[in-house]
């Protein structure tokens, strides 16, 4: 069997997550952000940056789990490709996680305040957290791959 290449796996994730359910990730994470940001401005503790990464985690993770919940539905193309990342759960996981990465970088970096290492740190810690959400949640579905 012919071994993939990164690239080749990422398209196959970037397959898979083409019919994830974008919508309701966004609005997911974006209530959650909301949620977080409103109940520290009632306890005093309101910190912006925090409650748009954990929004941006959400969504990263809804449309990750979306995505290969239903291996079934969508194109010829869209299905091979979420069975391949129900059967390769931790490589499909590193598409989210690195979306995640990106997305936090510039809150980190402009809303936190922090210099351009430390942002890129706390974004690599966020997306380490999304990959091992996802693979995990990923790999407790890998039965409904075909």
């Amino acid at each position: 069997m012919n071994e993939l290449s990164r690239r080749e796996e990422l398209s196959l994730s970037g397959a898979a997550l083409r019919g994830a359910p974008w919508k309701a990730a966004a609005v997911g994470g974006g209530a959650v952000a909301a949620v977080s940001f409103g109940l520290g401005a009632i306890t005093g503790s309101a910190d912006l940056s925090w409650a748009l990464g954990l929004g941006i985690s959400l969504f990263a993770l809804i449309a990750a789990i979306g995505a290969v919940a239903k291996p079934e539905e969508g194109d010829r193309v869209t299905r091979q490709a979420r069975n391949w990342s129900l059967r390769h759960p931790w490589k499909f996981a590193l598409l989210p996680a690195g979306i995640t990465a990106v997305l936090s970088y510039p809150v980190q970096l402009v809303l936190d305040g922090e210099d351009i290492f430390g942002a890129a740190w706390d974004s690599l810690w966020s997306g380490a957290l999304v990959y091992l959400i996802a693979g995990i949640l990923t790999l407790t579905m890998k039965g409904r791959a075909r």
